[in-house]
């Protein structure tokens, strides 16, 4: 019988970082990458202090951070979307491996970020109750 432990896996997940300038361009960006289908889910966390160096000045801003949960194959149509609605010049997009993680929010991550299928009729078994099945740790 296998462990809840077991059900952990390795795969191609990454968490991207991005900040923003304000509370409205996360939430825009964010629900743009869900209802697209690039993101799974993005957490937007702030205000956050952020001090870094640009154009030769060390510059102290107020920002978003949004944590972009993504599989490795969408992370280019994520960067590309974020670039084309981010206010800044060069916004910090950087994609971190996912080393390990439950194996039902993995699939769940991957399955989130599938470009959708046009929807089919349900057939006679799909409809009867109790025709689902649920996985979990035993």
């Amino acid at each position: 019988m296998a462990s809840c432990a077991d059900t952990y896996r390795v795969k191609g997940s990454v968490q991207t970082l991005m900040t923003t300038p304000n509370r409205a361009a996360a939430h825009r960006i964010a629900r743009t990458l869900v209802d697209r289908r690039l993101a799974a889910c993005v957490q937007i966390v702030g205000p956050i202090e952020s001090i870094y160096r640009w154009q030769g000045r060390v510059e102290t801003a107020r920002e978003w951070l949004c944590l972009i949960k993504t599989t490795r194959a969408r992370f280019r149509e994520v960067a590309a979307m974020v670039e084309t609605l981010h206010p800044y010049d060069t916004p910090e997009i950087i994609a971190l491996p996912i080393a390990a993680g439950s194996q039902r929010y993995l699939e769940w991550l991957a399955a989130s970020v599938r470009p959708a299928r046009p929807k089919r009729p349900l057939s006679v078994s799909a409809t009867k109750p109790g025709s689902a099945r649920r996985t979990g740790c035993h």
